[in-house]
């Protein structure tokens, strides 16, 4: 299929471009190449789009990037310049890539402003935050379920552009404890993503705002062949969330999932039959997936029908993030 749009495609600067900024990968025996490719985006990721019928990719930074940083003016610092840097690489490409805003979440004001200065001077298409944020010292872990981030979702429904949430290893590592193979995209990712999304689900801020639209990707970290139980789980156990109804309902109402990084048909199929077709998008996850595997299995699957890959390729980002 030609004229797709991915979402879940990551860039940084060079390595001893800011030292404050971190990236979760590094360990990895295999980073020097990735973090090449994530360096050459721009590029590199150029010539695999153009290789793989990708129009259009939506950038952002690498995790946990902003999310990492414990000081708040630190942080806004790093995210203006690191937005800037993204902005000046999309304007040489011009209609092949946008981007989404990395935003100091330690500071929830400053996080609100941030992003809509690059939505209304930079022309972002939304912010995409790293999990859980540290603030002050590296033990420590703010979600975004907490009601003083109620600015910044006063901000994202003002604006009408999306939160995407990103994977970031989980804080407390002591159930990985000698299976390091565990951690990253492998598994830790995914629980940590779900369990964040579920907390947000559950925290009653989507009836606050009832019209703020959340992006989580790889098919959704688990969630819809999930997310039945545990909506059974608190009815039958008689527990309480601080939401008005099952979180079921949230998940279909204010959730877009994306194919980046989960190119399984049975997966895809479960990911439809929760949420449906259309809050379903194309993405691969570069440069930690090859844009080649992405496409040609999305391309090819026999799951779809011509007018549902048209849906999940490119039309149903185009009414989310109102591209022309």
């Amino acid at each position: 299929m030609q004229g797709k749009i991915a979402l879940e495609e990551h860039f940084a600067p060079p390595a001893d471009w800011d030292k404050r900024l971190k990236y979760v990968s590094a360990r990895l025996p295999n980073w020097p190449e990735f973090a090449r490719r994530q360096e050459h985006t721009f590029d590199v990721g150029l010539k695999e789009m153009d290789d793989n019928g990708v129009e259009h990719t939506i950038v952002s930074l690498g995790a946990p990037g902003i999310q990492a940083i414990l000081d708040p003016k630190d942080a806004l610092e790093v995210a203006q310049r690191s937005n800037d840097l993204i902005k000046e690489n999309c304007e040489r490409r011009p209609g092949r890539f946008s981007a989404f805003a990395a935003i100091p979440m330690q500071d929830p004001e400053l996080a609100a402003r941030e992003l809509e200065r690059c939505v209304k001077d930079l022309g972002f298409r939304g912010c995409m935050v790293n999990g859980f944020t540290q603030l002050k010292t590296p033990d420590s872990a703010i979600y975004c379920d907490l009601p003083q981030y109620d600015p910044l979702w006063e901000m994202h429904v003002k604006l009408d552009v999306p939160f995407y949430l990103h994977p970031r290893n989980p804080s407390s590592l002591g159930v990985y404890e000698g299976h390091p193979w565990l951690l990253g995209s492998t598994w830790a990712f995914g629980v940590e993503t779900a369990t964040h999304a579920l907390r947000m689900m559950g925290s009653g801020m989507f009836d606050r705002y009832p019209a703020l639209q959340v992006i989580i990707g790889h098919l959704g970290e688990s969630l819809p062949s999930s997310i039945w139980r545990v909506d059974h789980r608190i009815k039958k156990g008689g527990e309480v969330t601080r939401s008005k109804k099952p979180l079921t309902e949230y998940f279909r109402n204010n959730f877009h999932l994306t194919t980046s990084g989960n190119f399984h048909d049975s997966t895809l199929t479960q990911a439809i039959t929760e949420v449906g077709v259309d809050r379903i998008m194309f993405s691969a996850d570069y440069p930690f997936e090859e844009m080649g595997q992405a496409a040609q299995w999305f391309d090819k699957t026999t799951v779809l029908s011509d007018a549902e890959r048209l849906k999940i390729g490119r039309t149903n980002a185009q009414k989310l993030f109102k591209m022309t």
